[in-house]
């Protein structure tokens, strides 16, 4: 039976470009309109669960509908079919760079790190009217940014989300769950699922302190990329400022390669998390290459397998508290500023040099958000645009 799920989701892996919403419509077409493993009540309450939680949400969607046709054994499958071909994607764009060197004036990786700009000043746009669509969220949001950008530390960044988290229970109130959802079932001991709600916890504190305590590269890594995947709210790119803190700071990655993978991780299809493969793959220090972007790969997810068992047995109760779901609303409006702050610093500052690179930004986000153009032609061009610019 898993070898099924892997297949589905290994040609879903190759074939879903576009981001979140898009691999969840191809989900729902694959798997409710063409394969009928689920009704499409069941599909929107995993949707529901799967935004609710932590973590890149069409991935999760994925390993939850692997889970309901095969187990965890089924999950699993899910999950490398869908993001495998991503992420060696990625881990070979890291190897090439590795050829180039010196990044600083190659012009068509310059168009890179200006696509993602628009890129991430789309994300802003979209999420700001679904999640902020009024003055009390919009605020939130503002504050976020603020406290983001004056404390430019993870340790900012936690505090935004926790400050969202606990002005949404306060302020914000939450609206009535549909009634008419049956429960979700999916086969999951309460046993099992406390099991991993203490790993997860356990690994979330426990592992930055064993990385403190040995010189092991690889753990701080592992420690690293684990503690961005527990906290990453609202989707795909909100892991751009969390990782970039991550990376970055400390020296293990440059700027400009940060900001070039980014830009190539649109032109891939499956799940942006799959950025993680290439980091772990460019990074100047061993574990790097192949090895390093398989670590940092499962780092990222484990966290979204662990949360996933561990909410499952209990998902029906927690959609009907009104405070959870009051806090939620806090949560993803913080969420918008932080990447708010993020598509100031890193991306606006390390990509936006002339009013060339500004034009090309502004063309390349029209392209994206009026005119629908397909992330990856959108790198393709903003390349060739940053290469013809050189020449004036």
């Amino acid at each position: 039976m898993w070898r099924e799920v892997f297949s589905v989701f290994l040609r879903l892996g190759l074939t879903s470009f576009g981001g979140p919403v898009a691999h969840l419509s191809y989900f729902r077409a694959e798997l409710v309109e063409r394969r009928k493993w689920l009704d499409e009540k069941a599909y929107a309450d995993i949707v529901a669960l799967c935004q609710f939680l932590p973590g890149p949400a069409s991935s999760q969607v994925g390993i939850v509908l692997g889970m309901m046709r095969a187990g965890l054994l089924g999950g699993l499958a899910a999950w490398a079919g869908f993001t495998l071909p991503s992420a060696l994607a990625l881990i070979l764009f890291a190897y090439g760079l590795g050829r180039i060197g010196d990044m600083s004036h190659v012009a068509w990786l310059h168009g890179l790190k200006i696509v993602a700009v628009a890129v991430v000043a789309q994300a802003v746009w979209g999420m700001a009217k679904n999640l902020c669509p009024d003055r009390e969220r919009a605020s939130f949001a503002v504050a976020a940014a603020v406290l983001t950008l004056t404390f430019p530390s993870a340790g900012g960044q936690i505090g935004a989300i926790l400050a969202g988290g606990l002005a949404g229970w306060r302020f914000l109130p939450a609206a009535a769950v549909d009634g008419a959802h049956r429960p979700l079932l999916i086969p999951m001991s309460r046993t099992r699922a406390a099991v991993a709600a203490a790993a997860f916890a356990i690994l979330l504190v426990g592992l930055p302190l064993l990385a403190t305590a040995s010189s092991s590269h690889a753990l701080a890594l592992f420690a690293s990329f684990y503690r961005s995947g527990s906290l990453v709210f609202g989707g795909g790119h909100v892991v751009l400022p969390l990782l970039q803190q991550a990376v970055v700071p400390q020296g293990w990655i440059g700027n400009d390669a940060f900001l070039a993978g980014y830009g190539a991780a649109q032109a891939v299809p499956g799940p942006l998390f799959a950025f993680a493969a290439y980091l772990g793959a460019t990074m100047k220090d061993a574990p790097n290459g192949l090895l390093g972007g398989l670590l940092c790969l499962v780092a990222i997810y484990l966290p979204s397998f662990l949360l996933l068992v561990a909410a499952l047995p209990f998902w029906d109760a927690l959609r009907h508290r009104a405070d959870v779901r009051s806090a939620l609303k806090g949560v993803n409006a913080a969420v918008v500023g932080l990447l708010l702050a993020a598509l100031y610093d890193p991306v606006w500052t390390s990509a936006i040099f002339s009013r060339a690179d500004f034009a090309l930004g502004i063309v390349a986000f029209l392209l994206l958000t009026l005119w629908k153009t397909p992330p990856w032609l959108v790198v393709v061009l903003g390349a060739l645009g940053a290469s013809a610019l050189t020449g004036f």
